[in-house]
């Protein structure tokens, strides 16, 4: 198993490197440049000529991926031309809201996406398989804005039963400590606070969380027909071990182990940042900041978030791979 971890951390180096060349050479790509974007309306050819230089921007380009290198190995990525703030911290501001919604929305795609996959495969060619087999290619079909502006407009807009924006009310003066508006109110005891937070998060957790709850119900459903067909279950059955016993043990015990890493897999594509989501609802994560810095051409922000949001997406399916052998004799044993 060490061999295993540090065969996958090795394999990290070339992957992130590559990824920094493409993001280096796509962001130089871009209209504007990055001194435009930092000067705004006073983006004078002089003024834009002393900014490139200032920057060294006006050196070779391997010479300005090598100090772009450099910074992002201490986790330097400049400020930001919109907030004038440092990058890094805006991320470690921005990343405690898109934890929350990602951990809300998982919540969701697994508490009701593992139960209604093995129940589809218990009722295996009844109507109730062919519903969840038609309901999970329409969560994966339907685009997650229209989805999101679908349910603010029902729930917050028309009903009022939910908010529809942002991630607290602002008339609330709650304490902040770690910035998961959730925790920091458990914390201080703010009941209030956390219950609005929790509010808040239920109309973006549900609509981010339904393209993994329909992957989550399709993977379950064909995992679980695979193993009831399997020599290991037939035999226990033939034993004459108790139906809830074979159940348990041997058929969800192993059909697990597939739901599992699908499971890490879409926690690391949610971690990565839901813009659309977080903008339809006004939410304050890395996703929203995103948008925020794609329209300004925030250039800092873009490279500094993408690049850090694919450490975190890299390192959670780090994390899946090793769960994965921990929970697999097979990969164990190799």
């Amino acid at each position: 198993m060490l061999r295993f971890i540090v065969r996958r951390l090795l394999q990290l180096i070339p992957i992130l490197l590559g990824l920094s060349i493409l993001l280096f050479a796509w962001l130089r790509a871009l209209p504007g440049g990055p001194a435009q974007a930092a000067l705004g309306e006073r983006a004078t050819p002089e003024a834009i000529a002393r900014y490139n230089e200032l920057f060294g921007l006006d050196e070779p380009l391997i010479v300005q991926y090598l100090r772009f290198l450099g910074r992002a190995v201490r986790l330097d990525f400049g400020t930001s031309a919109r907030t004038g703030r440092p990058v890094t911290t805006e991320f470690l501001e921005r990343m405690p809201g898109t934890i929350e919604l990602t951990i809300f929305a998982m919540i969701f795609a697994i508490g009701v996406g593992i139960p209604l996959g093995y129940l589809a495969a218990r009722k295996h060619g009844s109507w109730l398989d062919s519903a969840s087999v038609i309901g999970s290619l329409l969560g994966v079909a339907i685009p997650v804005f229209f989805l999101a502006y679908l349910l603010r407009l029902v729930f917050a807009v028309e009903l009022g039963w939910l908010p529809g924006s942002g991630r607290q009310d602002v008339r609330i003066d709650a304490t902040r400590i770690t910035n998961f508006y959730v925790l920091d109110g458990l914390l201080t005891r703010e009941w209030d606070a956390a219950w609005d937070a929790v509010l808040h998060l239920i109309l973006p957790a549900i609509a981010l969380g339904t393209i993994p709850l329909a992957i989550i119900v399709r993977i379950t459903r064909a995992s679980v027909l695979d193993v009831v067909n399997e020599d290991y279950v037939r035999t226990a059955n033939a034993k004459g071990l108790a139906t809830s016993t074979v159940r348990r043990r041997h058929i969800i015990r192993n059909a697990l182990l597939p739901v599992s890493t699908t499971i890490g897999l879409q926690t690391g594509l949610l971690l990565s940042g839901a813009v659309l989501t977080e903008s339809v609802f006004s939410f304050g994560g890395v996703g929203s900041a995103l948008y925020d810095a794609i329209f300004a051409r925030d250039f800092a922000v873009l490279q500094g978030f993408i690049l850090m949001l694919a450490v975190v997406y890299v390192l959670v399916n780090l994390l899946v791979d090793i769960s994965y052998g921990l929970l697999d004799p097979r990969v164990r044993v190799r």
